[in-house]
C-alpha cells in the first residue's frame, strides 16, 4: 500500500507554513488592534477593576511572535527541504548487491551510517526501499494485451501508480548492521574499486538544529527585549494623561462607616444625606429634586475630612474614586488636563459614582496670581476640571467631594453652586466631640480605672481629632514600654507633654542657667497665678522639652471661641512675665524670652490693625494675612499712609510696654512668691498644680 503524501518528509515545509500561519491568526485573535482610547466599561455593582489607564496588549506583541515564528520556519526549512537531488534509504542488502556489480563509485562512513554515490541511476522505490535498472526508451512500460474477452484491456493501476511513486537516484544511504557486523565489508568494497572515506561519529541531527537555531533565538530575543522596553517606555510618555484615581473595592479593605467618626455631628449628617441620595435617588427625584454637583469640606489640619470621605465610600453601596489634587499636574504640559478628562469619563462610566479630591487647593487655586507672564499648567487644569464639574448630566449621579484645609485659596469660579453646591466646615471639636472621638480611639485599648475620658476632654482643648488619636496611641506607648499591664492616666499625662511640650531632652546646664531657666519660668507662673483672666497654670517645669528650655503649661477652664481684650491684655502680659522676672532678680536679660517677644508682638499687632482694640479706633488696616504667600498684595499698595503705619507702630509699643510696666510691678509686690517658686523648681525640676497652690496661695477669683 503506498505511503500517503501527507506522512512523508516532502510535505514538512508545508506543515510548518501552515503551523505558522495558524499560529499567527491566533496570536491576533489574542491581542487585537485596539484604538489606544479605548476602555471597559467597570462591571457593575461596584466590583474590583483593573487599574485605571491600562489598555490592552498592543499589537506590537503580535507583529513580533509572527517575526519569531517566520524565523523559526526560514531556520527550519533548509534541513527538512533545501532543494539537493534525492538520498535513497536502501536496505543494506541492496548496498552490497551494488557493489558486487560495480555500480558503487564512493562511499562515506560515519559512525553507523553509510552513504554514497551509484556510478548508474537506478529506480529506487520509496515504498519498498529497493533498486532497480533506470528504465530506459524500450523498457517504459506497455499497455496490457487484450484479455481472453477480446475487449479493450486498460493498464494495471497498481502498477501505473507504482512507477510514478519510483525516483531515479544515484545518492543512497544505508545504516551497517552493527549488531550483526561484517568483517568483510573493507575487503568487499577494496576489491570492486570503491573509495571509502570515514568521518568521526555525528551529533544528533537535533542537536545540529539546535545549536544553528541558538544564535538566531537569542539574537531574536535581544531584540524582543528591546522592544518591549521601547514599548513600555512609550507607553509611561503617552500614558502620562491617563488618570490615576484608585477605585475603592469594600472587599480589600475594612470599610470605615460612620460609626468611626465622632466630633464633627453637623457634617456627619450632611454627607449621610449625600449617601442616601445616591442609595435611593428616585424618592428625591420624585420631588423634582436635583442631584448636589459636588461638597467641599473644609477646615483645619487633622479634622476628619478625608476620614468622612473614606466613611462616605465605606456606607455608599456605589463605586468610590479617589485621588489627591496634586496627582493630577505633571512635568508635561497639557498633562493635567488630560488626567481630568480621562478621570471624569472613567467615573461617569461607572456612575452613580462618587469622586474625592484630596487637597483640593493644589489644584484649585485662584487663577492670576503671580508675577510673570506665564502659562501656568495649574491652570489649564483648573480650567478643564471647572468645564467638567459644570458640564454633567442633570441625571448622572456623580458627586464630587473635595477636602481643603485653605478655603480661602480656592477659584471663586469653583466655589460657586453648580460645581461645588455645599461647604461642610469642619472645626476643632468641643468637649463632647473629644470625649467621643477619645471613646473610639480607646476602645480597643486596655484602660485602667483611672481613666477618666471625661477628665481627657477637659486637658485636650484646642486638639484635632488626629491629635487625640495620636495621643492615645503614644499613650499606648508609654504604658509598653514602661510595662504597664494596663494604660493608666499617668500615661495619659506622660503623653499629653510629649506631644504638646515635646519629648524631654537629657540636657544637663550649668548652675546659673538653671537657676535663670526657673526664674524665667517662674515670672510666668506667678504672672499668670496672679492675673483673674489668665488660664490657669497646671505645671511649671524647668526639664527641656523640644526647643524650650523649660515650660509653663496653662490650661483653659472652657472652650474659647471669642477673645475679649480683658483676656488678651492678659495673655500679654503672661508672655513678659519671664522677662519681667529675669529684670526684677538678676537686672538683666537674656535670649531665652525670644518666642515669648514674637508672640507678644505678634498679639499687640492684631489688636491695634486688625481687631481695633486699641485708641486708633476700629478700623481694620491689616488682614489676617491668609493671602499673602498668593501674590496678590503685590499688585496692591498698602491699604494706609506712613503716617498711619507710625501710628500703628507707636500703639503697638503702647500696649506692649503698659504690659511690661504691669507685670514688673505685679512682680515686685510678689517677690517672696516668686523666690519661694524658683527655689521649688530648683529642687524639684516640675511643680504640679497642687504644690502651686501651697506655695503661691489661692488663686484671686475673676
Amino acid at each position: 500500500m503506498p505511503t500517503p503524501f501527507w506522512t512523508t518528509p516532502e510535505s514538512w515545509p508545508i506543515w510548518i507554513l501552515g503551523l505558522t500561519a495558524f499560529g499567527s491568526v491566533a496570536v491576533l485573535r489574542l491581542h487585537p488592534l485596539r484604538r489606544s482610547g479605548s476602555k471597559q466599561a467597570p462591571p457593575p455593582g461596584g466590583g474590583p477593576t483593573t487599574s485605571p489607564g491600562r489598555e490592552p496588549p498592543p499589537a506590537a506583541a503580535a507583529f513580533w511572535w509572527i517575526t519569531l515564528a517566520l524565523l523559526l520556519a526560514w531556520n527550519t526549512l533548509p534541513f527538512l527541504f533545501d532543494g539537493t537531488p534525492k538520498v535513497a534509504k536502501i536496505p543494506y542488502s541492496s548496498f552490497i548487491e551494488q557493489v558486487q556489480q560495480n555500480n558503487v563509485a564512493q562511499v562515506g562512513i560515519q559512525g553507523s551510517e553509510i552513504a554514497g554515490e551509484l556510478k548508474t541511476a537506478k529506480d529506487w522505490d520509496p515504498a519498498s526501499g529497493a533498486l532497480s535498472k533506470a528504465p530506459s526508451g524500450d523498457d517504459r512500460p506497455q499497455k496490457s494485451r487484450a484479455d481472453t474477452s477480446g475487449t479493450s484491456s486498460q493498464p494495471d493501476s497498481s502498477s501505473a501508480h507504482a512507477s510514478a511513486q519510483t525516483l531515479e537516484v544515484t545518492r543512497f544511504t544505508t545504516v551497517f548492521p552493527s549488531s550483526v557486523g561484517d568483517p568483510q565489508l573493507m575487503s568487499t568494497l577494496e576489491r570492486h574499486g570503491v573509495a571509502v572515506a570515514a568521518a568521526p561519529q555525528s551529533e544528533h541531527y537535533m542537536a545540529r538544529i539546535l545549536g544553528s537555531l541558538l544564535p538566531t533565538a537569542l539574537l531574536v530575543g535581544f531584540f524582543w527585549w528591546m522592544g518591549r522596553r521601547a514599548m513600555q517606555q512609550q507607553q509611561s510618555i503617552f500614558g502620562a494623561g491617563k488618570s490615576q484615581a484608585r477605585r475603592f473595592v469594600r472587599e480589600e479593605a475594612p470599610a470605615v462607616t460612620f460609626a468611626d467618626v465622632a466630633g464633627v455631628d453637623a457634617a456627619k449628617g450632611q454627607l449621610q444625606e449625600i449617601v442616601s441620595i445616591l442609595k435611593s435617588p428616585e424618592r428625591y427625584r420624585a420631588l423634582g429634586a436635583r442631584t448636589p454637583r459636588g461638597v467641599l469640606l473644609a477646615g483645619p489640619p487633622g479634622t476628619g475630612k478625608t476620614l468622612l470621605a473614606r466613611a462616605v465610600a465605606g456606607e455608599a453601596q456605589v463605586p468610590f474614586f479617589s485621588i489627591s489634587g496634586s496627582e493630577f499636574v505633571e512635568m508635561f504640559v497639557g498633562v493635567g488636563a488630560s488626567r481630568v478628562r480621562n478621570l471624569f469619563q472613567e467615573v461617569k462610566a461607572a456612575a452613580p459614582a462618587i469622586l474625592f479630591v484630596d487637597e483640593l487647593d493644589a489644584v484649585g487655586r485662584r487663577r492670576g496670581a503671580g508675577v510673570g507672564m506665564v502659562n501656568d499648567e495649574r491652570e489649564q487644569t483648573l480650567n478643564q476640571l471647572l468645564v467638567e464639574m459644570d458640564g454633567f448630566d442633570a441625571r448622572t449621579s456623580v458627586i464630587v467631594l473635595a477636602a481643603t484645609n485653605r478655603p480661602d485659596v480656592l477659584d471663586p469660579a469653583l466655589r460657586r453652586p453648580g460645581r461645588f453646591d455645599r461647604e461642610v466646615i469642619l472645626g476643632l471639636p468641643d468637649r463632647n466631640g473629644r470625649r467621643a472621638i477619645i471613646g473610639i480611639h480607646t476602645r480597643a485599648l486596655e484602660l485602667a480605672d483611672d481613666v477618666d475620658p471625661d477628665a481627657l476632654a477637659s486637658i485636650t482643648m484646642g486638639m484635632s481629632g488626629a491629635q487625640l488619636a495620636n495621643l492615645c496611641n503614644e499613650a499606648a506607648l508609654v504604658a509598653a514600654r514602661d510595662a504597664h499591664a494596663r494604660i493608666q492616666a499617668q500615661d495619659f499625662e506622660t503623653a499629653l507633654d510629649r506631644v504638646l511640650l515635646g519629648e524631654a531632652l537629657p540636657l544637663t546646664l550649668d548652675a546659673d542657667a538653671r537657676r535663670t531657666v526657673a526664674y524665667h519660668e517662674s515670672g510666668h507662673a506667678l504672672v499668670a497665678w496672679l492675673t483673674p483672666e489668665a488660664d490657669p497654670v497646671h505645671k511649671v517645669t524647668i526639664v527641656p522639652h523640644g526647643m524650650a528650655l523649660g515650660v509653663t503649661e496653662q490650661r483653659p477652664e472652657d472652650d474659647r471661641y471669642n477673645l475679649s481684650r480683658h483676656y488678651l491684655m492678659a495673655r500679654l502680659r503672661v508672655m513678659l512675665g519671664g522677662r519681667g522676672a529675669e529684670e526684677t532678680v538678676f537686672e538683666d536679660v537674656t535670649t531665652g524670652a525670644e518666642n515669648d517677644l514674637v508672640q507678644a508682638t505678634r498679639q499687640a499687632r492684631h489688636m491695634v490693625a486688625t481687631w481695633g482694640m486699641s485708641e486708633l479706633g476700629l478700623a481694620a488696616y491689616e488682614s489676617s494675612g491668609e493671602d499673602r504667600f498668593l501674590g496678590y498684595e503685590l499688585g496692591q499698595g498698602r491699604p494706609y499712609s506712613e503716617e498711619t503705619a507710625r501710628r500703628i507702630d507707636a500703639e503697638v509699643n503702647r500696649l506692649l510696654a503698659e504690659s511690661h510696666a504691669a507685670v514688673l510691678s505685679l512682680l515686685s509686690s510678689a517677690r517672696d512668691r516668686l523666690d519661694a517658686l524658683a527655689q521649688a523648681l530648683l529642687e524639684r525640676e516640675t511643680v504640679g498644680e497642687e504644690e502651686l497652690v501651697r506655695i503661691l496661695g489661692p488663686r484671686p477669683a475673676r
